[in-house]
């Protein structure tokens, strides 16, 4: 029984980062926009607010690119932990 519900808990987690992750590749499509944007911007004013702008476009990217890379793993870990318990159910 403790396996069912350690399966089931699995399984809650799975589908919560997987909906966590979804978001993030949302907000990271967008982003993406937004540094262009900036960067397009910071190319044709060539000030050094534009610039700024723009670095923190990039930055903010970037971060949501490593918080999808921690997430993936996560996920990762939850369906090796996932499969680890299937194995012992099953056999």
């Amino acid at each position: 029984m403790h396996i069912h519900k350690s399966l089931s808990s699995l399984g809650g987690e799975l589908d919560r980062a997987r909906q966590e992750l979804r978001i993030v590749e949302e907000q990271i499509l967008f982003q993406m926009d937004v540094a262009e944007e900036e960067r397009t911007r910071m190319l044709v004013a060539e000030t050094p607010l534009a610039e700024r702008n723009y670095r923190i476009a990039r930055d903010d990217l970037e971060r949501m690119q490593k918080e999808r890379h921690r997430i993936s793993q996560e996920i990762e870990r939850l369906r090796v932990e996932q499969d680890r318990l299937l194995d012992r159910m099953l056999g």
